[in-house]
């Protein structure tokens, strides 16, 4: 990739928008620690940086920064909250605690500049701050004006070097892409060569150089992720590649026939184990969540790793996300929130070389990618499920008498979301059993049963989600199904949490 952005990430939540909106305008993005080494910086050779925000204060003394030889490399820089007071200090200006703080809607003016090429005066921006630049540095100048920051944008006078003290990468601010263009195309000259089929070329050849002679297993579970990892690799090495799809007990109705079958088609090697039994077991009477992700994870790799002897192979191929690092930790200054069981769930000791070709990619980029690679639509579109299944969709306990209740009434929700057409108008939809009974009536008779929430949001790349808007009669039909033709369940709820605060699992 010819032309790239390094965003050093300082803990802001905003960071993954900043990545998103930077590829959204053709330039591939890559998400960095400060602590990166200057010689990291260099030999990556980006066409720009940009500084996150963070919750941070710069003159605090733990405060995160840079190497300060960056402001020496030439290299276009902007800062953003945290990034912009962080500029303005490393050059000697003031920062402090403003007197007045300032979240929400604000109100830009600005003198004329290429950063602000086809903007309206008086435009809307995102503030959140606390501290503000009290002082430029020398050699700096604001050219952007809010009732509360007089220096809300600054620019050096010599150097490609500029910050804004509110978030242009959320959709608040009003024209926060064009100016995030107008940096990267007209000040830091930029090139918009990241598209699909050049990161499938480069990826290919990539996995080509890591690979060398060796072979490869592919932990397949039939979602587009893997899928497109399975596909992506398969280009690159060919028959080298094995795809192990395990059937571990916690799929949903007919899901191993219809995946298996949907593979073969691929045209790749697919072996079919069931371990069913195995996983069940060792999930015997596990209540914690993070646990149950943890033993799901390990029992996966054991079984790879005596599947990987009879094959010969050196690497374990994945379909890891980006989203999958963040909430896994995998990236700095994002908080744990959930182990991954093909990232935080892994043990720390493996004897296989992990292959991730999909690990920068968001969920809509990897579904960019399965066409491009030509898989089906259908493939491709399919709703995200997580690696271990329907045990974290069963609060509490995995019993299989849980497990037949919930393929049967998440079947159902599916089946009507199709017919209502539905389904493709939603990110993820899916059932989850809860730990709770309620007491119902059937007929003349009293029942104490179960209780089954229904969850369906609306996403771009699982980052965030919106609790779909589904039509309160689909709803109502759904219930009357479910409640009359699932036994063990007499309650239905719909779950209308956002992410944040919820994930869009319950566990």
């Amino acid at each position: 990739m010819e032309s790239s952005v390094l965003i050093v990430s300082f803990g802001s939540q905003y960071v993954q928008l900043i990545a998103r909106k930077v590829r959204e305008l053709g330039v591939y993005s890559e998400i960095v620690s400060p602590d990166i080494e200057i010689e990291e910086i260099i030999a990556k050779k980006p066409c720009a940086l940009i500084f996150s925000g963070g919750p941070y204060s710069v003159y605090e003394e733990n405060a995160p920064k840079l190497d300060k030889r960056v402001y020496e490399l030439g290299i276009p820089i902007l800062g953003i909250c945290y990034g912009h007071q962080l500029i303005a200090y490393e050059f000697g200006g003031i920062v402090e605690k403003s007197d007045k703080h300032e979240y929400g809607k604000a109100y830009l003016d600005f003198k004329p500049s290429d950063f602000f090429k086809n903007i309206p005066q008086h435009t809307v921006v995102w503030m959140s701050h606390a501290d503000k630049v009290y002082t430029l540095p020398k050699d700096f100048e604001s050219i952007g004006f809010s009732d509360n920051s007089e220096n809300a944008v600054i620019k050096h006078k010599h150097l490609p070097i500029y910050g804004v003290q509110f978030h242009l990468e959320v959709y608040h601010t009003e024209y926060g892409k064009e100016m995030l263009s107008n940096f990267l195309f007209d000040i830091a000259k930029c090139q918009p060569n990241w598209n699909m089929k050049s990161f499938k070329e480069h990826k290919i050849e990539e996995i080509r150089e890591m690979v060398g002679d060796k072979k490869v297993i592919c932990a397949i579970s039939g979602g587009v992720d893997s899928a497109v990892a399975a596909v992506l690799t398969h280009k690159a090495i060919g028959d080298r590649l094995t795809c192990i799809f395990v059937d571990h007990g916690l799929l949903r109705k007919n899901e191993s026939k219809e995946v298996i079958s949907n593979l073969t088609k691929l045209g790749l090697n697919i072996v079919a184990l069931d371990r069913s039994n195995l996983f069940l077991e060792k999930l015997k009477n596990v209540e914690d969540p993070e646990q149950k992700r943890k033993i799901i994870g390990n029992t996966f790799i054991e079984i790879f790793e005596e599947e990987a002897k009879k094959y010969n192979a050196e690497f374990l191929l994945q379909g890891t996300l980006y989203p999958d690092l963040v909430e896994s930790a995998g990236i700095h200054g994002s908080a744990k929130i959930k182990s991954h069981h093909n990232v935080g769930g892994l043990p720390e000791k493996m004897n296989l070389k992990l292959l991730e070709p999909l690990r920068e990619l968001f969920k809509d980029e990897v579904r960019a990618l399965g066409l491009e690679l030509g898989l089906p639509k259908d493939m491709v579109y399919r709703h995200p499920f997580p690696g271990p299944g329907l045990a974290i969709r069963i609060i509490g306990d995995v019993k299989e008498e849980d497990l037949n209740i919930l393929r049967e009434a998440d079947a159902i929700f599916i089946e009507e979301l199709k017919k209502w057409d539905l389904y493709d108008k939603t990110w993820q939809a899916f059932a989850v059993l809860l730990p709770i009974k309620s007491v119902g009536v059937m007929g003349d008779n009293r029942t104490y049963e179960k209780v089954l929430a229904l969850r369906a949001v609306d996403s771009q790349d699982g980052m965030t989600a919106e609790p779909s808007k589904l039509p309160y009669e689909f709803l109502e039909h759904v219930m009357r199904r479910i409640i009359q033709e699932v036994k063990g369940i007499n309650r239905v709820i719909y779950d209308i949490s956002s992410k944040p605060p919820a994930t869009i699992e319950w566990e």
